[in-house]
């Protein structure tokens, strides 16, 4: 990949790991507020936090695909398949560009997955 792509992508990624960042900021601050004395009304926070539990870790997990692709920025192996070592296509990298596989070995894993 090109330095300047290597620049636009860079700057892709960190705007979108601060956005996560700030959600996460978010997400944190509402799970630490009090809850009501009244049990029908704790109940409610109780199973609100649980999503919102939900959604912080989702991102606190793409916070860290983000950081790894930043790595492999930094290293020179961004855009190479971790599993099978092809170049991930150009188009995954536009709409997922912190993917650290290409499409066939991302679609098996999931696969698997589905099947374990």
């Amino acid at each position: 990949m090109s330095g300047v792509r290597n620049d636009e992508l860079r700057q892709v990624l960190e705007a979108k790991k601060q956005e996560l960042t700030a959600r996460l900021e978010r997400i944190n601050a509402n799970l630490r507020r009090g809850y009501e004395a009244d049990s029908k009304e704790r109940a409610k926070q109780l199973e609100d936090n649980e999503v919102v539990d939900a959604l912080g870790n989702e991102a606190r997990e793409e916070l860290a695909k983000i950081s790894a692709a930043l790595q492999r920025l930094d290293t020179g192996d961004f855009g190479i398949c971790v599993e099978c070592g092809l170049p991930i296509k150009k188009g995954r990298l536009e709409v997922y560009p912190y993917a650290d596989e290409c499409i066939d070995c991302a679609e098996f894993d999931e696969h698997r997955r589905r099947h374990s």
